[in-house]
């Protein structure tokens, strides 16, 4: 079956009642515990959180039932606060979310209010604190190549985006890909790399001290009916 992140927001109103807590900054907290922050402005599900450079974590997206969200925030770690930032231009939850090496972050895929997989992607700039579409890479929806949620994504040292993996179609009857692209934020496009070899989503994927990208585990999954892997495969840029 698929795996999803979840991600919830209980409000701070709630557990500061049930335990007298409160939100704290991160700086005020002890060695190998948890402790309360600021809640999220939204109930967030299948979202995603990147670190900017400015120390800030930007959250985006979240999909729950029939309700898939546009808006995003930013974490603020000196104040335990969240602030609105702007709305991405499409709805979508299940996406990917990658800090380039200028500042901006990527968003691709994921799905939309549809339920089907998205072949947009976005940028997102913190300076602005706005989001514009990035190239439509992912254009030719429909093939499993290009359409894709529950992938992953990682910054290569090239400075290109590597996405990988992940489900086509739609998130009712979704297929497994073997397909993998590259976005190169300079000319602001998307090319077709080497496939992986076992067809999966949900996997790890990381960036090597050589250069090479470990992709890992996760799960292959068609019409429903899900294997957990174990192989794991190496990607040279």
């Amino acid at each position: 079956m698929i795996r999803f992140r979840w991600s919830y927001a209980i409000p701070l109103a709630v557990l500061a009642a049930g335990g007298g807590l409160a939100a704290a900054p991160a700086s005020a907290a002890t060695s190998g515990t948890f402790s309360v922050t600021g809640s999220m402005n939204a109930a967030r599900v299948n979202d995603t959180a990147t670190v900017l450079p400015s120390g800030q974590v930007l959250v985006a997206g979240s999909g729950f039932g029939s309700v898939t969200l546009a808006s995003a925030e930013l974490y603020n770690p000196a104040t335990a606060k969240w602030t609105l930032t702007g709305s991405m231009t499409t709805p979508r939850e299940d996406q990917t979310a990658t800090l380039l090496g200028n500042g901006q972050v990527l968003v691709s895929g994921g799905i939309g209010t549809s339920g089907t997989a998205l072949a947009s992607a976005e940028l997102y700039n913190p300076a602005t604190g706005t989001w514009s579409a990035a190239a439509g890479g992912l254009a030719a929806c429909g093939t499993a190549t290009e359409c894709r949620f529950g992938s992953t994504a990682v910054l290569l040292g090239t400075g290109n985006v590597l996405v990988a993996g992940g489900l086509a179609g739609t998130n009712s009857n979704p297929g497994t890909t073997t397909a993998a692209i590259l976005y190169d934020p300079a000319t602001n496009s998307w090319t077709t790399t080497g496939s992986l070899n076992t067809a999966r989503q949900g996997q790890t994927e990381d960036l090597l001290a050589s250069g090479q990208v470990l992709v890992a585990g996760g799960e292959g999954f068609t019409k429903h009916a899900g294997t957990p892997l174990s192989s794991a495969e190496f990607y040279t840029p």
